[in-house]
């Protein structure tokens, strides 16, 4: 039991020590850096000024925060527990490697006098491509689909935001993110080792992903406050503003299934659901009501289940044609809210 608890406070240190995770002290230390940058140059403060405005007790200690402090604590226990009885990366990565064998006539070698920083580089980029691609992919299906937003829907009850609200998810949410990049990095794995053989590396700072280092290294972890900093309207076309991961997070309906993006906004703009920010703009966070308290942990953790049965439930009472039908008819709707005539927006 001893040797239990010590490895579950080891995986807590873990978030804050390891530059792979998202709330990493270096990446906090650089957000609170730019914040201040914001609140002193841009918004006229003074230090102690601004300082009191971010760490604001109604912010950082209200029932909201206090619910995404106690998830993340809950979540670590329950992701120990879960994800090493996920299948592994390296069994994914073996079996399509094997399979590529089969699918190609034998094993046919690019770029043999590619030198290894190049492969590197090559191989840092697509990997990163392919995960944010399918985090956005991911989380647009977890908006659209009925069963996977009454999980998902526990992260926009936030009502306001920090970026441990970050963890403010679902356990059943969190398998599912586990499993997409289980899946991503053994399909990058197995494609380079195949084509290009064992020379394949990544381009890593301090152990991490190097662009995904320097985004997060930006100001990612302002996306989750109530720092507002917009890019303009030419890069939050390619890139995720915390301003507009702000009105992912909005209650307004015309805001509701915009900007999926994790670190590039170019998915949203192929997708028809980016929405840049505007000047001058005041949001308000929160999300679905809820049958309990919003924060309330058995809310939390167990109406999901609940909203999910309920609607299974009712799928199973129908006649399969029906079933299908109901579906279609509401994902046909969520499309044609998507393509809804919410304007992108202006800077």
């Amino acid at each position: 039991m001893e040797a239990l608890l010590v490895d579950f406070l080891e995986h807590l240190a873990d978030q804050f020590l390891n530059p792979q995770k998202r709330v990493f002290v270096g990446y906090l230390a650089s957000a609170l850096v730019l914040a201040l940058a914001v609140q002193m140059l841009v918004g006229g403060t003074a230090l102690l000024g601004s300082l009191a405005r971010l760490f604001s007790r109604k912010i950082w200690w209200s029932r909201s925060a206090r619910a995404d402090y106690s998830i993340a604590v809950l979540n670590q226990a329950v992701m120990m527990g879960v994800v090493p009885r996920l299948v592994s990366k390296l069994a994914v990565a073996t079996l399509l490697f094997e399979a590529m064998h089969i699918w190609f006539d034998g094993r046919p070698l690019l770029w043999p006098d590619a030198p290894g920083w190049a492969v590197a580089a090559l191989f840092t980029l697509v990997l990163f491509l392919l995960d944010d691609g399918t985090k956005y992919l991911l989380h647009r299906w977890l908006h659209g689909w009925p069963l996977l937003w009454c999980f998902h829907k526990v992260h926009h009850t936030a009502e306001t935001l920090t970026p441990f609200t970050v963890y403010r998810t679902h356990p059943v949410e969190g398998v599912l993110f586990a499993l997409r990049s289980i899946f991503v990095q053994a399909a990058a794995l197995a494609a380079f080792f195949f084509f290009l053989g064992d020379r394949v590396e990544l381009v890593t700072v301090y152990g991490a992903n190097a662009i995904l280092f320097a985004f997060n290294a930006a100001g990612s972890n302002l996306r989750h406050s109530h720092v507002r900093i917009s890019y303009g309207r030419f890069l939050e076309r390619v890139l995720i503003s915390p301003a507009q991961h702000q009105i992912h997070h909005s209650d307004d309906p015309r805001h509701h299934n915009r900007n999926f993006g994790a670190v590039l906004a170019l998915w949203d703009w192929l997708g028809g659901s980016l929405c840049l920010a505007e000047r001058g703009q005041e949001i308000r966070f929160g999300g679905p009501a809820t049958t309990g308290p919003a924060h309330s942990l058995k809310t939390i953790y167990l109406e999901p289940f609940r909203d999910a049965c309920s609607l299974l439930a009712g799928l199973l009472r129908l006649r399969p044609a029906t079933v299908f039908r109901r579906l279609s008819s509401l994902r046909r709707r969520q499309d044609a809210q998507d393509r809804a005539g919410f304007p992108v927006g202006t800077e």
